[in-house]
C-alpha cells in the first residue's frame, strides 16, 4: 500500500512524462506537418469502449470496478462529446488505480501460462527476449497499432526495474502493463493521417485509424487480431479488404455489442444512472425496475432491427418486446415464465405500441413525482428527429403556469401556452408528450388525473392523432426519423458532428436507407461503404509551419 501511495503521489510527474497535462483536452489544436503524417482527431475513449477492449484483450473475467470521470453529450451523442473531453489529474489518478487492479488480475501466477507462457522459464529473474515479446503483442492490442521502437525500449527498461528489484519478472511486467494501461495511446483514441501514394498532394487516413474506425462502430471496442492485420498489409486501403472486414464484423456476434453501444448513446440511456422517483408515490419503482427497464429498450431495439432485421420505423409500432418479472408488476400483466427474460407482445387493443410507450422512455423523460410531457415531446423531437429545443428565453414569466388551477398536466401546459414566450418552443414540443399522458411518471397506464378524465388528443403543425397509437402512426409516417438516424450513423461512426455542407450526402444516403427497406445493419454497411467516412480533415497549419513551409520553397 505504501508503495501505491507513493505511486500515485507522482502522478503529476507521471503525467508529464506521459505527454499529459492536467485539463488538456482532446480537441486541442496541433499543428499540420506538411508531408508526413499527422494527427487529426484525438477522443477519449468511452465507458463501455474501455470496458469492452479490456475484455477482449485480457479475458472477460477480469474486473472493472471504478467509476468513469463524466462524459460529455454533443449533437446529441457522447461519440461527438469524446473529442471535447480533458483529463483532470483526479481523472488520471483513477485510470492509474484501475491499471494497477488490472495489472494485478491479469499477471498472477495462475494465469501466466495464458499471458506470458515464457515466464515460467525463469521466473524469478528478468528475461528480455520475454518482456520485448509481451510488450510488442499486448501493447499493439492496447495502442490499437504497433509500438516504435522508442515505446519498446521505454517499457522494457521498466521490467527490467521492476523485475530486480522485487526479484520476479511478473512484478517488472505488471509496471509495464500499467504504464501502457494509462498511456495516452490507450485512453485516447489518435487518428493520424498520412500522404496518399494514389493521389499526389491528397492524405489519406493511415491503416490503423481505419481499423479503429471500423472496430469501434461494429463493435464498440479496439480491432481485433485480424483488423490489426489488415491495417498492417495495406489491404485496408482496398475495396475489396474493407468489404472482407465489413462481411466479417457484421457476421460476428460481437455486432450486437456494437449496435447496443450505439443505441444506447443515441436513446441516450446513459440518464438511468441519475434517474430518481418519490417512492411515495412510485412504490414499484426501485433500482431493479430501472435497471429492467434500459434492458427491456435494448434488448428489443437488438431483436427488432439486428436479429429480425425489421424496418426501423418499426420501432415505433411494434408491440412486440421483452419483459421480466419486475417490469410485469410495472405493466401490470402476468409473468408465466420460469426464465429470467421471457418475450412479449402487448394486445392490438391496448395503448403500449412501439418503443416511447416502454417503461424506459417514459419515466426517464418525466419528472420524480409526476409525468411531463413536455420533456417527453422534447426528447422526442431530440433525439429521433435531430431537432433540439432551445431553452426558453430568460425573461418568460412563469407566474401565470405556477398559479394555475387546472386540474391535470394538460390544463396547465395549456395555460402555460398563453404564455407569448412559451408558445413558440411548446406548440411544437408538447403535442407528441400529450398523446402519452394516459402513462404516469413511471410508465403505468391511467385515463384519469385528480378526478378528471385525461385528454389525449394532439395536433402537431396540422397533423392530428389521438394517443400513443396515433402517436407511433404519425412518428412511423415522419421522414425526419430516418434521416435522424442516418445522420447519427455517420455522426457516431467518424465522432464528428456533421455540417450543412454534407446535405446532399445525407440526402442521397436516406434515400438508399429507404431502397435497403430502412434496414439498420444495412446502414451501417451503406455509411462505411462511402469515402466521407474515411474522409480526412487536416487540421489548420500554424503560422510556424506556414513560416517554415515558405522557407523550405526558398530554398
Amino acid at each position: 500500500m505504501m508503495k501505491l501511495a507513493r505511486l500515485i503521489s507522482s502522478v503529476p510527474t507521471l503525467l508529464c512524462c506521459l505527454g499529459y497535462h492536467a485539463g488538456v483536452s482532446a480537441a486541442d489544436d496541433v499543428a499540420m506537418p506538411l508531408d508526413q503524417t499527422t494527427t487529426v482527431a484525438v477522443r477519449r475513449m468511452t465507458e463501455s469502449q474501455y470496458r469492452h477492449t479490456i475484455a477482449d484483450v485480457f479475458g472477460p473475467d477480469v474486473q472493472i470496478n471504478a467509476r468513469f470521470e463524466p462524459e460529455q453529450r454533443e449533437g446529441g451523442l457522447l461519440a461527438i462529446g469524446s473529442a471535447m473531453l480533458s483529463l483532470t489529474s483526479s481523472g488520471f489518478e483513477q485510470y492509474f488505480g484501475l491499471g494497477m487492479d488490472i495489472a494485478t488480475q491479469v499477471l498472477t501466477p495462475e494465469r501466466q501460462g495464458q499471458i506470458v507462457p515464457c515466464v515460467a522459464e525463469r521466473p524469478n529473474e528478468y528475461q528480455a527476449d520475454c518482456a520485448r515479446q509481451f510488450v510488442s503483442a499486448y501493447g499493439e492490442r492496447l495502442f490499437r497499432r504497433p509500438l516504435s521502437e522508442a515505446e519498446i525500449d521505454a517499457r522494457l527498461a521498466t521490467v527490467q526495474v521492476g523485475a530486480e528489484q522485487a526479484g520476479e519478472m511478473l512484478h517488472g511486467l505488471r509496471l509495464a502493463l500499467v504504464s501502457m494501461l494509462v498511456a495516452p495511446e490507450f485512453l485516447f483514441r489518435v487518428e493520424t493521417a498520412e500522404p496518399d501514394p494514389a493521389v499526389p498532394g491528397e492524405y489519406r487516413l493511415d491503416g490503423y485509424t481505419k481499423a479503429s474506425r471500423l472496430a469501434f462502430m461494429f463493435w464498440d471496442t479496439s480491432p481485433d487480431a485480424e483488423l490489426l492485420a489488415a491495417a498492417k498489409s495495406g489491404e485496408i486501403h482496398t475495396q475489396q479488404g474493407i468489404q472482407a472486414q465489413l462481411q466479417r464484423l457484421t457476421e460476428s456476434p460481437r455486432m450486437e455489442q456494437g449496435i447496443r453501444a450505439f443505441f444506447a448513446d443515441m436513446m441516450q440511456i446513459d440518464g438511468f444512472e441519475n434517474m430518481v422517483k418519490d417512492p411515495a408515490i412510485y412504490p414499484k419503482f426501485n433500482q431493479t425496475v430501472a435497471d429492467s427497464a434500459k434492458e427491456q429498450m435494448l434488448k428489443t431495439i437488438v431483436d427488432l432491427l439486428m436479429v429480425q432485421e425489421r424496418d426501423y420505423r418499426e420501432l415505433f409500432t411494434s408491440n412486440e418486446t421483452f419483459i421480466n418479472r419486475a417490469l410485469a408488476s410495472v405493466y401490470q400483466v402476468p409473468y408465466m415464465s420460469s426464465e429470467e427474460w421471457t418475450r412479449f407482445t402487448f394486445p392490438e387493443d391496448s395503448e403500449r405500441a412501439g418503443f416511447v410507450t416502454q417503461v424506459g422512455f417514459l419515466s426517464q423523460w418525466a419528472h420524480p413525482g409526476t409525468s411531463s410531457p413536455t420533456r417527453r415531446g422534447i426528447k422526442i423531437h431530440e433525439i429521433f428527429m435531430c431537432e433540439p429545443t432551445p431553452d426558453p428565453p430568460s425573461d418568460v414569466d412563469f407566474s401565470s403556469v405556477q398559479a394555475s388551477d387546472a386540474g391535470t398536466v394538460r390544463g396547465r401546459l395549456l395555460d402555460h401556452m398563453q404564455n407569448d414566450g412559451c408558445i413558440v418552443c411548446h406548440q411544437r414540443s408538447d403535442p407528441p408528450g400529450l398523446a402519452l399522458e394516459h402513462f404516469d411518471g413511471l410508465g403505468q397506464l391511467r385515463t384519469i388525473e385528480n378526478g378528471q378524465y385525461i385528454d389525449v388528443s394532439a395536433e402537431l403543425f396540422g397533423n392530428k392523432f389521438v394517443g400513443a397509437q396515433g402517436l407511433a402512426d404519425f412518428l412511423y409516417k415522419d421522414p425526419r426519423l430516418p434521416a435522424c438516424l442516418v445522420k447519427n450513423v455517420y455522426a457516431y461512426g467518424v465522432a464528428t458532428q456533421p455540417d450543412y455542407r454534407k446535405r446532399t450526402y445525407f440526402n442521397e444516403q436516406v434515400a438508399k436507407f429507404a431502397e435497403n427497406g430502412y434496414r439498420v445493419p444495412e446502414l451501417f454497411k451503406q455509411i462505411v461503404n462511402t469515402p466521407e467516412f474515411f474522409e480526412v480533415n487536416l487540421p489548420e497549419m500554424n503560422e510556424s509551419a506556414v513560416a517554415s513551409a515558405d522557407l523550405a520553397s526558398q530554398q
